[in-house]
């Protein structure tokens, strides 16, 4: 950003957030509209750090699961089958039971 320091723009957004979160949500979604290469790198660093899984990651991706696990293996970006543990796999079980 031009004048403005990354960090500082960040924390301001935080604080932004906690008192309009509408805002701060609606000016990152179009930013990442905008930018389609950041939305991927954000959606697949969450994914390697565990915080999302595949389905998650296609779906803010706007692809099959399917075909965003062919793409990742492309790319050499290691691909994790099933959940990781009984957090997850609850989390997933309470997905199917909702359906």
């Amino acid at each position: 950003m031009k004048g403005l320091p990354l960090d500082w723009v960040l924390e301001e957004l935080k604080d932004i957030a906690r008192v309009n979160p509408d805002w701060v949500a609606e000016a990152l979604e179009d930013m990442l509209k905008e930018q389609p290469r950041l939305r991927w790198a954000l959606v697949v660093s969450a994914y390697l750090d565990g915080r999302i899984n595949l389905g998650k990651a296609a779906e803010l991706l706007g692809k099959h699961r399917l075909e965003l696990q062919e793409e990742f293996l492309a790319k050499g970006i290691p691909v994790r089958l099933g959940p990781r543990g009984e957090e997850e796999a609850r989390a997933e079980a309470g997905i199917w039971e909702r359906k």
